[in-house]
């Protein structure tokens, strides 16, 4: 007898033809899986199909779409153990790989047949699902000019073309972080919490690996004196993530934590999993082993942590005796 599945796939997701793609989930996917497929609209997303298979007491959910599709499944699926299937057909398909799933619907199936599962980290920013990140400042204005039109134009090209018009307005802030031990105050154009981050989000690689099943948040702080200081850190983020070295510039900081509060002055945007939803404050809380999904199992890098070098940084321990 088929094991089953309930399938949730976004029709608008990506550059492909949808219909072949589905065509082609079908042909690998229902030989071994009984497939109840739901698709995506403008009036019912991803989250409330994924709720609605979890009150049905379904056997395992496999979402197909981009990040945003993802993460909405995901969030209906954390604490259920209930597993996820994950084939990605965004722009940026930052989730698989994150956790080195394959990006192509082929060996994405197969990673779901294949039927070994993993225990990875969840969190929530401002009560909202997290799987991937979290990012105030740079980032966030770099996600919100790279449109759903252009998206679909240039491909990942539409992400860095943004990048290097946003090169044109950066800006500093001053940023309070707050974990559960210390509260740190600096000045920064960029701060990025991750739970899963693949190399490509240059702006969370500043410890050069993110373990997401240990309980723990990353978080990086880049604060560039100049344009030309925000074009090296990049590249320095960028080589940290090609040959898993930390970055060791002065302006470029991070840590671990299971929470994070954050405020900003001014208030910054803040994207989460590649989508707007406001400003700041932010606060980030970590589910530690709060999603089961279908992953191939890798080895990865453990963080340390860097401040020194921050500009007008300060840091405050926190009395134990408090709440």
């Amino acid at each position: 007898m088929n094991r089953s599945a309930c399938l949730i796939f976004n029709p608008v997701a990506g550059q492909g033809d949808p219909e072949i793609e589905l065509v082609q989930i079908r042909a690998i996917l229902e030989p071994e899986i009984d497939l109840d497929i739901y698709l995506t609209t403008e009036e019912i997303g991803a989250d409330e199909l994924a709720q609605a298979a979890v009150k049905r007491g379904v056997d395992a959910i496999i979402a197909s779409g981009g990040d945003g599709t993802l993460s909405a499944a995901a969030n209906a699926v954390v604490g259920t153990d209930i597993p996820l299937g994950i084939i990605s057909r965004g722009t940026a398909n930052a989730f698989a790989a994150a956790l080195r799933i394959p990006n192509t619907i082929e060996a994405a199936c197969q990673t779901i047949l294949q039927g070994a599962t993993r225990y990875v980290d969840a969190a929530y920013c401002n009560g909202k699902p997290m799987v991937l990140l979290t990012g105030i400042g740079f980032e966030a204005e770099t996600v919100e000019l790279a449109d759903r039109e252009a998206k679909k134009r240039f491909g990942i090209m539409a992400y860095i073309l943004a990048g290097v018009q946003q090169l044109r307005n950066l800006q500093s802030f001053d940023v309070k972080i707050e974990t559960e031990d210390r509260i740190i105050t600096t000045s920064a154009s960029a701060v990025t919490v991750a739970n899963a981050a693949p190399p490509s989000s240059v702006f969370a690689q500043g410890p050069a690996g993110i373990i997401y099943d240990d309980g723990l948040l990353d978080l990086t702080i880049v604060a560039p004196a100049s344009k030309a200081g925000a074009i090296a850190a990049t590249f320095h983020l960028f080589q940290s993530a090609s040959t898993g070295n930390a970055a060791e510039r002065d302006d470029i900081g991070y840590l671990r934590a299971k929470d994070f509060k954050i405020t900003a002055e001014p208030p910054q945007k803040v994207v989460l999993d590649g989508e707007m939803i406001g400003t700041t404050p932010i606060e980030v809380h970590c589910v530690p082993a709060g999603l089961k999904i279908f992953v191939p199992f890798t080895e990865e890098i453990s963080p340390a942590e860097k401040l020194e070098g921050l500009p007008n940084l300060t840091v405050e321990m926190k009395d134990s005796t408090e709440e």
